[in-house]
């Protein structure tokens, strides 16, 4: 969802592993700590360091993603207060000695703030498939050293094999202080720990730091803080969504993002802003939709006052009406990736599901929210459906709402939300638009867009769009830049809606009653010779649009299969 900024000010700052374990040999792990151990090496003698440096080195919003083989591989990753001194994660299985991998060191300085943030990766390879492992988080500065803080994860099985994974974006803080924060958020992510999957993707949008700019580090610190309760036990893999990108924080605005979180790499310059991984027979890719959308939603200032970082960062004023607008900027490398990821996993039959996330949307009929994207559905959508994208889970608008597989475009059918006059919006062709007499909906045959925008934000958006000539369901899209102009007080600015309208012929379920919830995925890899199917659940949480509420209940079960791969 797009806001303008208004600065607030600063605010004050359980779980069980499966028992379930195999050991990990010693020459093994040090082998697998590769990079990490040999970049640790040349820190200064913990003695000496200790001495020269004696700030907080406490690990905190302590966070796992998935390596470039989530089979083998998990980065653990960790900020704090001040510079670490030595920092590390000591691991083990359950009848393995605990062994040592030294973490890799990144910072920026918030370009508002002038706020130095500190964060420590430690990359864990070669580890053994479908097993649990115990870790601690320390450093010689450690005010907890004593009993530092410890966890477990479990890795993902390799080959063909059943799991579990949730959804949603949107997430923000449980500090209300902050634009858009909701006490929801906390209840969101006890709800991921109700489920237990193996991981979770978190669909761009995750704390509005951008929209609290005086006090960026301390927003995504409190998000840090709140996720550790599921993020510290099972992978959190996240999209940059239009709230990532914040003013000075790197040529794009990603920079606080790509501090914090260590992401499987992508070959290319732009490095965690996209990337890919493979879990059993589903291939998992994660997108950077701001660089194809048409809408203008990032930092903006909308005045009357400039935005005035502190004399620190050197940073000049940022004048009313400045937005921060990346549309194109990977030059067209990330469709170029894209494209070469599906047509690789189209030639590999050991993949049956092809899932991707992004955070904005190509689909939707909220009628508060954003709407559609043209620029998705120009871009990505015709590779979706060329390779046989199987599921597309975004967030951006803070509702949830379902399509009906949908394959190919109408042109010029859509009209201009002021004038009438015809537009072409690329209008989704759905390829069914009933429930299937089988009960199972077939996605060789067409794509299934999801929108699980109701993680915790302040602002629920789950009031739809309806055409009034025909009573059916209308969605709003944006076919240009929405770039800011004048409002109608004296030096503010604006940035205006949806430019077009079109009938939402492809729109299959929406959740009229609360914004919030989560999605469960369970896949089934079925038996050679038959089928494969993935169960999807999504829970909702009634009453959380009034008062927040922990009670999620179960609102709809859809059911994709497919015949296997050889």
């Amino acid at each position: 969802m797009t806001h303008d900024y208004q600065p607030e000010p600063p605010a004050a700052p359980a779980d069980a592993a499966d028992s379930r374990a195999v050991s990990l040999s010693r020459r093994g792990f040090i082998q697998g700590a590769g990079v990490a151990s040999l970049a640790a090496a040349s820190l200064a003698s913990p003695t000496a360091a200790a001495k020269a440096a004696p700030a907080d080195g406490t690990p905190e919003q302590i966070h796992l993603t998935w390596g470039e083989d989530p089979s083998s591989s998990v980065v653990i990753s960790w900020a704090s207060p001040a510079q670490a001194v030595n920092p590390r994660v000591i691991v083990k299985a359950q009848s393995a000695t605990g062994l040592v991998i030294h973490a890799i060191q990144r910072s920026y300085t918030d370009g508002l703030s002038g706020q130095t943030v500190f964060t420590c990766h430690a990359k864990l390879d070669r580890l053994a498939s479908d097993s649990t492992f115990h870790y601690s988080v320390t450093a010689d500065n450690d005010r907890n050293a004593r009993e530092p803080f410890t966890a477990a994860f479990r890795t993902a099985p390799k080959g063909r094999a059943p799991f579990r994974w949730t959804s949603y974006g949107d997430l923000a803080t449980p500090i209300t202080t902050w634009v858009l924060s909701s006490p929801q958020s906390r209840h969101a992510v006890a709800a991921v720990e109700r489920f237990e999957p193996l991981f979770h993707l978190l669909n761009g949008d995750l704390c509005y730091a951008n929209l609290n700019p005086t006090a960026q580090p301390a927003v995504w610190a409190d998000f840090g803080h709140n996720v550790q309760a599921s993020a510290a036990y099972r992978p959190w893999m996240p999209c940059p969504g239009n709230h990532e990108i914040e003013f000075h924080n790197g040529t794009h605005g990603f920079d606080s993002y790509l501090t914090r979180y260590s992401l499987p790499h992508n070959g290319t310059p732009f490095p965690g802003l996209w990337y890919r991984f493979k879990v059993g027979s589903a291939l998992f890719i994660s997108l950077s939709a701001d660089d194809v959308v048409y809408q203008d939603s990032g930092a903006f200032v909308a005045g009357p006052a400039p935005l005035q970082p502190v004399a620190s960062t050197g940073n000049a004023p940022i004048k009313p009406g400045t937005s921060l607008y990346v549309n194109g900027y990977s030059g067209g490398v990330q469709t170029r990736w894209l494209e070469q990821t599906l047509s690789e996993a189209s030639q590999d039959d050991s993949i049956d599901w092809i899932i991707v996330q992004m955070h904005q949307d190509a689909l939707s009929s909220s009628k508060t929210g954003n709407g559609c994207d043209k620029g998705i559905r120009e871009t990505w959508l015709p590779l979706f459906d060329r390779y046989g994208v199987d599921l597309v889970l975004c967030g951006h608008d803070h509702d949830y709402e379902r399509s009906w597989p949908v394959r190919g475009c109408n042109h010029h059918v859509g009209r201009d939300a002021i004038t009438g006059a015809t537009v072409d919006t690329c209008q989704p062709q759905p390829v069914i638009t009933t429930e299937p007499a089988d009960g199972e909906f077939d996605t060789s045959r067409g794509t299934i867009h999801f929108i699980l925008g109701g993680g915790g934000t302040g602002n629920p958006l789950d009031t739809y769009g309806v055409d009034p000539a025909n009573g059916l369901p209308q969605a709003k899209v944006i076919t240009k830049a929405n770039r800011p102009i004048p409002s109608v007080t004296a030096g503010t600015f604006t940035k205006p809606g949806a430019d077009a309208l079109e009938d939402a012929i492809w729109s299959a379920r929406r959740d009229t009653d609360t914004g919030y919830g989560v999605a469960v995925f369970d896949l089934d890899p079925g038996a050679p010779g038959g089928k494969t199917s993935i169960t999807i659940r999504y829970y909702h949480a009634p009453g959380a649009d009034r008062v927040a509420t922990p009670n999620y209940e179960l609102f709809e079960t859809v059911l994709l299969a497919k015949d296997r791969r050889a």
